[in-house]
C-alpha cells in the first residue's frame, strides 16, 4: 500500500507499537527544542536524571519569552540556561536572537527528522518535512536522555491543496479557514498532511504559518512535503546540503481527506476569545480598534513585515492607533533594516519592539481596557494578552495593517492601493555564529550550573494512595486553556523555576480564591473539567502547580493531548466522564472518594467514584500500561529512574 509522508516519517522512527490509529507508539527523537519559559524546568528535570550529556543528534535552548529584565529573576535564569546548555552539550540562543521556532527552522531544521519541543508550537517545523511535535518539558528531557517519545498513533488527514492565493489573502487566512472548519479540538490525535499542486504557490515560511497554528486545532502535527520550495529556503539559509526530497508516495491513502482551493479563500479573522471563532473580515468590518500587532511565531516570515511596510509607505497611522512591530529574529531585523522596510514602518508611526515572543505570551504590549487588539499571533485565549477582559482578534499581516491605517477592522481588499509585490532574497545572514555551540566533548573541564535564588528544586511527589478522598476544589467549563490554569505574563512567568511561588497563581483567571482554599485544605482534592480541558500551550506548570497544591485527579469530558500527558507525568490521574451529561452530577465542594484506585487503574478502564450521599459514578480512563504505571509511581521522573535508568 502506498504510504503518505506522515506514515513514512513515523515508520522510520518507530521504536515500538503498531501504526494503527489509537494504539500507543514510541518514536525515536532526533532533535529537541526548548524555550526559556519551559526550559528551566526541562533543565532541572534533566539534572534530576543524572546524565552527563544529551543523547540526541541536536538539542537547542532558546531565550525568547522572558526578555523583560525588571529584576534579577529572568537574567539569573538566562545564565542558568546558558550554563546548562554548556554542561550538557546543547546549542544556546541568547536573548535577542529571536523566536525559537523560526530560528530553529532557519538554523537546524532538516527534512525527515523528528523534532520534539517543550513549546506547543514546535509543530511549525512540519513546514519543511519534519515530524515536529510539542510536548511537556519532562518528555522533552527524557528525549534528550535518549529515551523514545510516547504518543497515541494519530489519524492522518490528507489536505489536497489546489489553486493560488488571490491578492490580499495570505497563509494566515489559510490556517484560519482550517480552524473555521475544525475549531479548536477537531484535530486532536490527528496529523494534517498537506499535498497537491497548490503547494507550489506556498513558500516554506507560508507553510510555517499553517503548521504553527495546526496546534490551535489540537493537532499532533502538521506535515508538508520537502520540495523545491523547501530547497529554496535552505539555500537562502546557506544550508542547501541539508535538503532531502520527501513526499507522499503516489496514490497514498489517508484516514480522512480534505479539499482546500486557495483561489477561493478570502481574508479571515478569529474573534475573541478563541482561535476557532473564525469569520470573514467583512463580517466584523468597521469596529474601531486600539492596536494592530505584527509578528510572533505564527507570522515570522520576511514577507509578513515587508508587505505591511509597503502598505504604509507614505501614509501615517492615526494618532489613537498603536501599530506594534515585533521582529522575529536578528536575521529578519537586519534584512528589513537593509531593505528600508523598517524605516517605512517607523516613518508611518509604528512602534518597534525587541525580537522575541513579547505580547503574544503576555509579556508587554497589553491592550487598553475594553479596546480591540488585532494580532498576527496564534492565540487569543481570555486574558492572554495581559489585559484581563481583552478583545483580541487573530488575523493576517495584511488585515492588521489595513486596519491600523483606517483605525477600524478593515478587509485589506477594500484599501485604495494595489497589492504590494514581494520576492524573497536569495541569501540571508547565517544566525548560527550568534549562538553558543555545544562544547567540545573532549573538554574535561567541568561546568557548574549557575543557579540564582529564584531557582528552586523540583518538588517531591508521593505515589498514588490506595484510597483517594477529598473535595472538588474547582469545577470549570469547556475549552479551559493552560493560560487559565496557570497564566503567563510579566509577574508570573519569571517564577517558572520556583514552583512554590508560581503556584500562587494556579487557576487565578478562573477563581482567585483557589490557592488560598487549596492551602487551607492541605490535602488531596479533585478538579472537574468540561470539554477540551487543558487546550493551548505545553507549559507543564499547569500540571505541576495544581499537583503541588494537592490536586490528585482531574475528571473531564475530554482533554487536550499535551496537557493530559503532563498531568500523568506529575502523578495527576486524568479521568473521563462516560457520558457528558454526568458532568452535571458533580458540583464544587462535593466530597469524592475512590477506593483501591491503583488496582482499579490496572484492572481496566472503568473507575468507580463514590459521591456525597452514598451514590456512585462510573468514569473511565484512556491510559496505556506505561501511563498507568507512571501515575501510580507519582510521576514520570520516579517511574523512569526505577525502570529505565537503573545502573
Amino acid at each position: 500500500m502506498a504510504k503518505n509522508l506522515t506514515h513514512q516519517l513515523i515508520e522510520q522512527h518507530l521504536v515500538s507499537g503498531k501504526m494503527t490509529p489509537g494504539e500507543a507508539v514510541q518514536l525515536k527523537i532526533d532533535q529537541t527544542l526548548c524555550q526559556d519559559a519551559t526550559g528551566t524546568m526541562v533543565m532541572l528535570e534533566f539534572e534530576a536524571l543524572g546524565l552527563p550529556k544529551v543523547k540526541t543528534e541536536l538539542s537547542a535552548q532558546y531565550v525568547d519569552h522572558n526578555l523583560i529584565q525588571a529584576d534579577f529573576k529572568n537574567a539569573d535564569d538566562h545564565l542558568f540556561l546558558r550554563s546548562a546548555s554548556r554542561k550538557w552539550g546543547i546549542w544556546f540562543s541568547r536573548p535577542g536572537n529571536g523566536i525559537s521556532h523560526a530560528v530553529h527552522m532557519a538554523c537546524f531544521g532538516i527534512p525527515g527528522k523528528t523534532l520534539l519541543g517543550s513549546d506547543s508550537h514546535t509543530c511549525a517545523g512540519g513546514a519543511m518535512g519534519m515530524l515536529a511535535m510539542g510536548a511537556g518539558g519532562l518528555q522533552v528531557a527524557l528525549a534528550m536522555a535518549g529515551l523514545p517519545f510516547s504518543l497515541v498513533m494519530p489519524e492522518v488527514i490528507g489536505v489536497e491543496v489546489s489553486g493560488k492565493l488571490p491578492p490580499w489573502v495570505s497563509a494566515k487566512d489559510v490556517i484560519l479557514e482550517m480552524l473555521r472548519r475544525y475549531d479548536v479540538k477537531g484535530g486532536v490525535n490527528k496529523v494534517f498532511e498537506y499535498y497537491g499542486p497548490g503547494l507550489d504557490n506556498l513558500t516554506a515560511m507560508d507553510r510555517h504559518v499553517i503548521a504553527n497554528m495546526g496546534q490551535e486545532m489540537g493537532a499532533t502535527a502538521s506535515v508538508f512535503p520537502a520540495d523545491e520550495n523547501v530547497r529554496a529556503f535552505l539555500r537562502q539559509q546557506g544550508r542547501e546540503e541539508d535538503f532531502v526530497e520527501l513526499a507522499a508516495e503516489p496514490g497514498a491513502d489517508y484516514d480522512q481527506r480534505e479539499q482546500l482551493d486557495l483561489s477561493k479563500l478570502e481574508p479571515m479573522i478569529a474573534c475573541p476569545s478563541s482561535p476557532g471563532k473564525v469569520v470573514t473580515v467583512r463580517e466584523v468590518a468597521g469596529k474601531p480598534i486600539y492596536q494592530s500587532y505584527i509578528g510572533s511565531s505564527a507570522n515570522p516570515g520576511l514577507r509578513d513585515f515587508a508587505i505591511p511596510a509597503k502598505m504604509v509607505e507614505g501614509r501615517n497611522v492615526p494618532q489613537e492607533i498603536s501599530l506594534d512591530i515585533n521582529p522575529t529574529s536578528r536575521q529578519l531585523l537586519e534584512e528589513i533594516s537593509r531593505s528600508g522596510d523598517l524605516n517605512r514602518l517607523l516613518q508611518a508611526g509604528a512602534r518597534l519592539h525587541q525580537t522575541g515572543c513579547n505580547g503574544c505570551i503576555g509579556m508587554g504590549q497589553a491592550p487598553a481596557s475594553g479596546r480591540i487588539s488585532l494580532r498576527t499571533v496564534p492565540r487569543n485565549f481570555p486574558g492572554r494578552s495581559g489585559t484581563k477582559e481583552d478583545q483580541v482578534y487573530l488575523c493576517s499581516p495584511e488585515t492588521a495593517t489595513a486596519s491600523a491605517l483606517t483605525g477600524k477592522i478593515t478587509d485589506p481588499r477594500d484599501m485604495d492601493m494595489d497589492y504590494p509585490e514581494f520576492s524573497e532574497p536569495e541569501k540571508l545572514q547565517d544566525m548560527r555564529p550568534l549562538m553558543l555551540a555545544p562544547r567540545d566533548t573532549t573538554d574535561e573541564i567541568p561546568v557548574e550550573l549557575e543557579k540564582g535564588p529564584n531557582i528552586q528544586p523540583l518538588p517531591e511527589f508521593d505515589p498514588l494512595p490506595e484510597v483517594l478522598s477529598g473535595p472538588i476544589l474547582l469545577k470549570t467549563g469547556d475549552n479551559v486553556s493552560t493560560d487559565e490554569i496557570l497564566p503567563a505574563g510579566t509577574d508570573i512567568l519569571p517564577l517558572r523555576s520556583n514552583i512554590p511561588a508560581i503556584s500562587h497563581y494556579t487557576f487565578s483567571r478562573i477563581d482567585e480564591t483557589f490557592y488560598q482554599r487549596a492551602k487551607k485544605l492541605n490535602a488531596d482534592s479533585f478538579v472537574i473539567g468540561g470539554d477540551n480541558y487543558g487546550q493551548g500551550s505545553s507549559r507543564e506548570h499547569a500540571a505541576i502547580a495544581p499537583r503541588y497544591l494537592g490536586v490528585r485527579v482531574v475528571i473531564a469530558v475530554s482533554m487536550a493531548r499535551i496537557h493530559r500527558r503532563n498531568l500523568i507525568n506529575f502523578g495527576v490521574v486524568p479521568l473521563l466522564f462516560k457520558e457528558p451529561a454526568d458532568l452535571a452530577r458533580l458540583n464544587q465542594d462535593d466530597i469524592l472518594e475512590i477506593d483501591k484506585l491503583p488496582q482499579q487503574l490496572q484492572a481496566g478502564n472503568k473507575i468507580v467514584v463514590k459521591l456525597t450521599g452514598g451514590k456512585e459514578l462510573e468514569v473511565t480512563h484512556n491510559m496505556g500500561e506505561e501511563e498507568v504505571a507512571t501515575v501510580i509511581a507519582g510521576g514520570l521522573i520516579d517511574y523512569v529512574r526505577k525502570n529505565h535508568l537503573q545502573g
